[in-house]
């Protein structure tokens, strides 16, 4: 974790452009192949807990996953008439390459159970908790759910 005022620049463009310019380039490329196809559709973001509850020392990446929020809302509204859904999972941290980076310096093991104390469910998300998740948002027993932005969080944002 890094202070706002201590980041790279370059380290915060290139943190937006992974995880916003390349989901507004995603919608802007699949809403003409949706529109043609005439079913309408689900463009799913992967958003994460960071937008609704940002962590001192990540706010590159906290801005960029609540950017991320905005920019499927506002997609969700616009694309709604077309019957194209656009929806978010709000995972919190999970066992996945970034998650040292996430916990900082010092012993990994206590940094976890330091994180896991946070969720009160207990422990962090696991892939098929995503996965799941992500499925359920992208099925027909959503069809009317759009603009949502569903946290897999083991209840950490309650």
């Amino acid at each position: 974790p890094t202070p706002l005022v201590e980041v790279d620049e370059e380290f915060f463009d290139q943190l937006f452009r992974v995880n916003v310019k390349s989901c507004f380039l995603g919608a802007k490329h699949a809403v003409p192949v949706l529109r043609r196809q005439g079913r309408g559709g689900v463009i799913l973001n992967t958003v994460s807990t960071a937008a609704l509850a940002p962590r001192p020392g990540l706010a590159p990446y906290n801005s960029t996953k609540g950017a991320l929020l905005t920019l499927s809302r506002t997609l969700a509204l616009e694309r709604a008439p077309e019957n194209i859904r656009v929806n978010g999972i709000c995972p919190v941290a999970g066992e996945t390459a970034m998650l040292p980076e996430f916990l900082g310096d010092g012993d990994p093991d206590e940094a976890r159970a330091r994180f896991r104390a946070t969720v009160p469910m207990g422990r962090l998300s696991t892939p098929s908790d995503v996965a799941n998740a992500a499925l359920f948002l992208a099925s027909d027993e959503a069809e009317f759910l759009t603009g949502v932005m569903l946290e897999v969080d083991g209840g950490r944002c309650i």
